[in-house]
C-alpha cells in the first residue's frame, strides 16, 4: 500500500482501499466543482481517473479552481488536472480527453467501463444525457447542481434531484430529466437563493463564483462516490 494512502486505510481499512484502488471513476468538467472531485479522488487513491473538458485554464479560473495557477494559465484544463494528479498519486492512471461532452459526441464515450460518473459541467444537455446513459446502463452517477452566484458553502446539500429546492439549474434538470424518464439522479445542489452578479468588465453578466462554495461541492461530491464505493453509505 503506497504511503500516502496510510491514514485512508486506518479509516476505511484495506480491503476499502484496495475497492477504491481497483476503481474507474470519469469526471467531466474539471473546473471550479470538478478539479476539487479529481484531487480528493486522487488522494482517496482511485486508481483509474478519466478525465473530460474542452477548455484550456484562464486568468479568471485563478479564484476557484484547483488546477489555475499562473503556471497553468492556457494550459489544456485536463492536461493541468492530469499533472496535478500525477504529482499527489503517481501510481493513479490518469486519461485527459480534450472534449466538450455534447449529446451529439456522447456515443464516443463508453460509459459502461466506469465504476461511477461525476458530473461537473454546466451544459444542461450535457448533464441530462449523461443521467439519462448512466441509469440505463445501471453505472453510479453523481450530478453537480450550480454552484455560482452563492456565499455560504454550509446550505449546500445531497438529495436526489427531485427533492431539490430553491437551485434554478435544479428545476431546470427536473423538469427535462421527467421528460426523457429518468427516475433519479443523486447530486449536490445549494439552498442558498442565488445573487445577481455585477456586470463585468466587458458590460456582460456572467456567473460569478468564489474559492469556498464550488470547492465545498467537489469535496461533498468526492465524498459521496468514496463512501457509496465502498459501501459507507
Amino acid at each position: 500500500m503506497p504511503g500516502y494512502l496510510e491514514r485512508l486505510e486506518m479509516l476505511y481499512g484495506k480491503q476499502k482501499v484496495d475497492i477504491l484502488r481497483n476503481s474507474k471513476v470519469a469526471v467531466f468538467g474539471v473546473g471550479g466543482v470538478g478539479s476539487y472531485v479529481v484531487e480528493a479522488l486522487a488522494r482517496s487513491g482511485i486508481g483509474q481517473l478519466d478525465l473530460f473538458d474542452g477548455d484550456v485554464v484562464a486568468e479568471s479560473n485563478l479564484n476557484r479552481q484547483l488546477i489555475a495557477t499562473v503556471e497553468t494559465i492556457g494550459m489544456v484544463k485536463t492536461d493541468a488536472a492530469k499533472l496535478r494528479v500525477k504529482q499527489i498519486a503517481p501510481d493513479c492512471i490518469v486519461n485527459g480527453y480534450h472534449l466538450f461532452y455534447t449529446p451529439q459526441n456522447a456515443d464516443s464515450v463508453d460509459l459502461s467501463q466506469y465504476d461511477c460518473v461525476v458530473d461537473a459541467v454546466d451544459f444542461v444537455p450535457a448533464k441530462c444525457e449523461l443521467a439519462v446513459r448512466c441509469e440505463s446502463l445501471g453505472v453510479l452517477h453523481i450530478s453537480a447542481m450550480g454552484a455560482g452566484n452563492k456565499l455560504h458553502p454550509e446550505m449546500l446539500e445531497l438529495a436526489d434531484i427531485y427533492k431539490t429546492s430553491v437551485c434554478p439549474l435544479a428545476r431546470v434538470m427536473r423538469q427535462q430529466l421527467k421528460k426523457r424518464g429518468v427516475k433519479k439522479l443523486m447530486c449536490v445542489y445549494s439552498k442558498e437563493l442565488p445573487r445577481t452578479p455585477k456586470l463585468d468588465a466587458n458590460g456582460q453578466r456572467c456567473p460569478a463564483s468564489n474559492a469556498f462554495v464550488p470547492s465545498a461541492a467537489g469535496l461533498i461530491i468526492a465524498s459521496w462516490v468514496v463512501n457509496t464505493l465502498t459501501n459507507e453509505f
